[in-house]
């Protein structure tokens, strides 16, 4: 009896991530979109679907007249789940102490039950990147979907980029007390200079290491942090780079020529003349909110809001990321806001998709609704980056996943409040 029960339950779990959806129009991404079409899941996974797919037998239907489904949306970078609170300390994992961590890892600090994670699935986004931060070298992201019990049921990669802020050269400071502020030139070129040597200095351990480990012998000891190191040098993972100025992203590009390490470009707010040689050199970008303020009080006005569609004439690869907890929500509006200023629609649609999977080395599992790729999906009544569209349900893997958020229990809850 035993047997005949758990043979039960897994044939209930794998009807539960086989569906057939009817009469949507399908936005594939990669390719045109298909009114009136019907598409298959077969263990969670796209079996089929276009405008003439017969449903298998026995299959469940799910009828989504004038609705719309998509590929699930992806967030290129974000601290969801590891912090609720921003105020409680307790409740905050994001910063560790120190300025080189390169053997921590994001994925385990993740929180799976954060009241955060179903409000930004509501609005359509089912994976994300999260990264720590801290210090110059922060650690390990991941790219984990927002569903799951546990960091392990999450993550679709655990090690996917190593985390890492470029040392700037500014001036500016800003105190809760005294506000805006400026710091001596002298003393923050000084500052500057100090911390690229740390930079320069901790690669040069990395390689020695790297050196002693091939020799091996019964010298060797194991160092965790400079280990965490190899797959860079090796060329097997990147170094997400946060560069928000020009002057970083030169120093972010050069950086990564002279250590021979693949580099994404993160949080870029401007990018002036280094866009032609992040182009030349096909380097990835991650961009954040579009809806800011310049860096400089006498930068154009619209500069954030223009710099995607730039990034896109000169034939740069890009996605977005929100770089936030609370507002990892906004993730469509950001892409929403570039077009709004001249980004093709498209485009758009694709570097919050496909863009940001193949900036991850994921695109042949998710970012676009296509045969053998997981049924990361949203069936919507509008279009995703608009904000009065509503997603109506959302499937990660095949599972059915609930939208309902803190937000909607509240919205139900003071709804039947007696006048």
């Amino acid at each position: 009896m035993r047997v005949l029960g758990l043979l039960v339950a897994v044939a209930a779990f794998a009807a539960d991530d086989s569906f057939v959806l009817r009469n949507v129009t399908i936005h594939p991404v990669t390719s045109a979109s298909i009114p009136n079409g019907t598409l298959v899941v077969t263990d969670g996974k796209i079996a089929a679907f276009g405008a003439r797919v017969a449903a298998p037998k026995s299959a469940k239907v799910i009828d989504g007249k004038g609705q719309h489904v998509y590929p699930g949306l992806i967030d290129s970078a974000s601290n969801i789940g590891m912090a609720e609170v921003s105020s409680v300390r307790e409740t905050s994992d994001l910063v560790e102490l120190g300025d080189f961590n390169p053997q921590l890892r994001a994925v385990v600090a993740i929180n799976p039950s954060s009241d955060h994670i179903p409000v930004t699935r509501g609005n359509g986004i089912t994976t994300s990147l999260i990264y720590p931060g801290g210090g110059i070298i922060g650690g390990q992201a991941a790219l984990v979907h927002l569903d799951g019990w546990t960091w392990e049921e999450m993550a679709i990669e655990r090690n996917v980029t190593m985390q890492m802020r470029m040392p700037t050269l500014t001036t500016g400071t800003f105190s809760s007390t005294f506000g805006a502020g400026r710091r001596p030139f002298a003393e923050t070129k000084r500052r500057y200079e100090e911390r690229l040597k740390l930079l320069s200095d901790f690669f040069e351990q990395a390689r020695a290491y790297q050196r002693r480990k091939a020799a091996g012998g019964a010298g060797f000891v194991l160092d965790r942090r400079l280990d965490a190191m190899l797959p860079i040098l090796e060329g097997k993972a990147s170094l997400m780079i946060f560069a928000p100025r020009e002057r970083a992203v030169k120093d972010a590009l050069a950086f990564g020529a002279k250590e021979n390490v693949k580099i994404v470009l993160a949080g870029v707010r401007e990018a002036g003349a280094a866009v032609k040689e992040i182009a030349e050199k096909r380097i990835p970008v991650i961009l954040g909110e579009t809806l800011e303020l310049p860096l400089e009080e006498d930068s154009p006005y619209d500069s954030a809001f223009t710099l995607p569609a730039e990034l896109h004439k000169a034939g740069v690869t890009f996605a977005f990321g929100t770089f936030s907890v609370q507002f990892a929500r906004n993730l469509p509006f950001q892409a929403a806001n570039a077009v709004a200023f001249g980004l093709p629609y498209e485009e758009a649609l694709r570097a919050v998709t496909i863009n940001a999977a193949k900036i991850w080395g994921v695109d042949s599992r998710i970012g676009s609704i296509e045969a053998g790729k997981w049924a990361d999906l949203i069936l919507t009544d509008g279009d995703p980056l608009e904000a009065r569209s509503q997603v109506k349900q959302m499937w990660i893997q095949g599972r059915p996943v609930s939208l309902e958020t803190r937000h909607t229990k509240l919205y139900d809850q003071f709804g039947k409040r007696p006048n």
